[in-house]
C-alpha cells in the first residue's frame, strides 16, 4: 500500500462480486469501517480477514463504494490522466474524434470507462462533465485540469453540470458552471450535421450523444416517407430524417424551448425548408388527432423509470405508448421506439411492446435491434451499465 486510505471491511463471503470485477460494493456487504467516513472519501475495500480487494469512492446509500481500481494504488493526478487516456485512445480508434465531420462524442461512460460516477461529452472544443457521486465531484478540478492536458489541445473548456445528479442527501448546494475556460458558442457537428447543444439549461449534458448510431440508420429509411419525431427534443432525429430525404418531417415535444431549438437546427441544416413543421403538444392527444398520417414514426421518451419503485408503472407506460404508435402508424410504416430507463432491462422492454402489438392486432416484424453506441461502452463485469434499447419495427395490417 502506498497510501493511508481509510479501510472498509466487508462481511465474511461478500467479496464474490468483487473478486468477479464488479464495480459496486452494496451497504449490506459491508461488516465496520464507515463509522467516521465522509462521503466522497477514498477507501480501500477489504475482506473479513483483512486481504486487499479495491479501491474507491465511499458514499452514502445503497450502493456505498464505486470501485475505481482493483489494485492498490494511489488516486492521484497520474490516476487521472491514466484512466482518461485510455478513454481517449478508444474514441480515436472509434473515429469519432479528430474527425472533421464529427466533433461530438462521450470520453468517459462512468463504469464503462472504470470510472464509475463520472460522464464526460465533448462538443467541439467544450467538454461537459457530470458528476453522479460525491467522490467524482470532490475530484472534479483534478478530473478537468487532466482532461484538458490528455486531450491535448483538444478542447479549451470544461463547463461542470451536476446539479442534478449528484445524490441529493448530500446537500452539496452545487452550482452549474465553467472550471476551465468559459466559451459559451454551443453549435457542434454530428456526421457532418451542425446541431445547437444548450449544456447551459439542457437536459443531460445538452444533447442525447447516445443516439447517433440510431440516428444515422433512421436516415436510411427515410427517404420518401412522411415522418414524426415524437419526444424530439432538440430535433436530432428530424434532422437526420430531413437528409435522409423524407417527404415531410413533423417533431413534437411537450417543451416550448425544445421546439424552438429544434427549430434552430432544422433551419441550420435545411434552410428556407417547407418540409418541416415543429409542435408544441403532448403526445397522445398528437397521435390521436393524427392517425394513419405517417409511415414512420420515432418513439424516444425520456426515462420512465429512474428507481426500481417505479418499474410496474413504466412498463406500463411502454406498453401504453407503443400500442398508440401501433394504433395510428400506416400499414407498412417503421416504428423505432426506445427507452433509455436503466432498471428496464432489453427482455422487460421487449416483452412491454410485445404486450402493444398484441393489443393493436397488427402484424408487426422487428427489422434491427438497437442499443447504446460504442463510445456508451459498457464493462463486461457491470451488465447495469446497457441501460439503452431499442427496437426498430415493420407495421403491416
Amino acid at each position: 500500500m502506498t497510501k493511508s486510505y481509510p479501510i472498509v471491511y466487508l462481511k465474511k463471503g461478500k467479496e464474490e462480486s468483487l473478486k468477479r470485477f464488479h464495480p459496486w460494493v452494496f451497504s449490506g456487504a459491508i461488516a465496520s469501517g464507515t463509522e467516521s467516513l465522509n462521503e466522497g472519501d477514498v477507501v480501500r475495500v477489504c475482506t473479513a480477514s483483512g486481504a486487499f480487494i479495491a479501491v474507491g469512492h465511499y458514499q452514502i446509500g445503497s450502493i456505498a463504494v464505486r470501485v475505481l481500481s482493483f489494485k492498490d494504488i494511489v488516486i492521484d493526478e497520474e490516476f487521472w490522466k491514466s484512466r482518461l487516456h485510455s478513454a481517449l485512445e478508444v474514441r480515436l480508434a472509434l473515429d469519432v474524434v479528430d474527425n472533421p465531420t464529427n466533433n461530438t462524442y462521450r470520453l468517459v461512460h462512468g463504469e464503462g470507462d472504470n470510472l464509475p460516477g463520472l460522464i464526460v461529452d465533448c462538443y467541439g472544443e467544450t467538454a461537459v462533465m457530470q458528476a453522479h457521486s460525491v467522490g467524482m465531484h470532490c475530484e472534479r478540478n483534478a478530473i478537468a485540469k487532466a482532461l484538458v492536458e490528455v486531450l491535448d489541445g483538444r478542447i479549451k473548456n470544461v463547463y461542470y453540470k451536476s446539479d442534478t445528479t449528484l445524490p441529493f442527501k448530500a446537500d452539496l448546494n452545487q452550482e452549474n458552471g465553467f472550471l476551465i475556460g468559459g466559451e459559451t458558442d454551443c453549435t457542434t457537428l454530428e456526421n457532418g450535421l451542425t446541431f445547437k447543444v444548450d449544456w447551459l439549461k439542457g437536459q443531460k449534458t445538452g444533447f442525447f450523444i447516445d443516439q447517433r448510431e440510431n440516428r444515422s440508420l433512421l436516415e436510411q429509411y427515410s427517404k420518401n416517407r412522411s415522418v414524426l419525431n415524437m419526444f424530439c427534443y432538440t430535433g436530432g432525429f428530424s434532422v437526420y430524417a430531413m437528409r435522409g430525404q423524407a417527404e415531410l418531417v413533423h417533431s413534437v415535444d411537450s417543451s416550448a424551448k425544445a421546439i424552438d431549438i429544434t427549430r434552430e437546427n432544422i433551419a441550420a441544416n435545411f434552410k428556407d425548408t417547407t418540409k418541416h413543421e415543429a409542435f408544441c403538444e403532448d403526445a397522445f392527444k398528437y397521435l390521436d388527432a393524427n392517425d394513419k398520417k405517417y409511415d414512420l414514426i420515432i418513439l424516444d421518451p425520456p426515462a420512465f423509470a429512474k428507481h426500481r419503485a417505479a418499474l410496474k408503472n413504466a412498463l406500463k407506460g411502454y406498453t401504453r405508448l407503443n400500442a398508440k404508435g401501433f394504433e395510428t402508424i400506416k400499414s407498412g410504416g417503421i416504428l423505432f421506439t426506445f427507452s433509455c430507463s436503466q432498471i428496464v432491462t432489453k427482455d422487460q422492454f421487449r416483452n412491454a411492446v410485445f404486450t402493444a402489438a398484441a393489443q393493436s392486432g397488427r402484424k408487426v416484424r422487428i427489422l434491427h435491434q438497437l442499443h447504446q453506441p460504442a463510445d456508451h461502452p459498457i464493462n463486461i463485469y457491470h451488465p447495469e451499465g446497457e441501460y439503452l434499447k431499442g427496437l426498430v419495427l415493420y407495421v403491416e395490417d
